[in-house]
């Protein structure tokens, strides 16, 4: 019969290997560590393909062959420029939003290369309404904004999950404090 309290390897003489799950919470810690690395550095690659697409963009698209005029007659007349820079403003406003509440919330969910995406969006629409060159900066400083306040977001949120990872190594290794070991130690 089982009694409450009594670790049964300790009932029978036998010592619980504490090594084997420290060495495994040791390795969970690391690959925390390295998946929130990971995370942060795909979001400043977000950020580098957006600057390529602006660059593609700063020539109107130059380097692509345009689409032939039966496929341009497919895809009908395009939306008005007032209706894409109006879409335009709601989009900024809402990313702005919801990258705000994701602050608040302390979640450190993203989504660049969604609003990359987004952004291309709005480059190509006005791109095929024939006002890209007139309207490049106002979708180059909205894909500024929300995808420096993205970074930012992750970054501080990145920063804070691995110092409380480095903190959790510290206790693990019996070391005080959570700052790394720096190798003149």
């Amino acid at each position: 019969m089982e009694q409450r309290g009594v670790n049964p390897l300790e009932a029978e003489g036998v010592a619980p290997d504490f090594r084997e799950k420290h060495d495994r919470l040791r390795k969970e810690t690391l690959a925390n560590i390295r998946k929130l690395q990971r995370k942060l550095t795909m979001e400043l690659l977000a950020a580098a393909l957006f600057l390529l697409l602006s660059i593609a963009a700063l020539s109107d698209f130059a380097f692509f062959p345009s689409f032939p005029e039966d496929i341009r007659a497919a895809l009908g007349s395009p939306p008005s420029v007032n209706m894409i820079s109006a879409v335009l403003l709601l989009y900024v406003f809402s990313g702005i939003l919801l990258i705000l509440s994701r602050m608040m919330s302390g979640s450190g969910k993203y989504g660049g290369i969604g609003h990359v995406g987004y952004l291309a969006g709005f480059y190509f629409f006005y791109h095929f309404s024939g006002k890209l060159p007139e309207n490049f900066w106002a979708v180059f400083a909205a894909g500024v904004t929300v995808l420096g306040l993205e970074s930012y977001h992750l970054w501080i949120y990145c920063s804070e999950e691995i110092e409380k990872e480095w903190e959790v190594l510290a206790f693990l290794d019996g070391r005080s404090g959570g700052k790394r070991k720096r190798e003149n130690d």
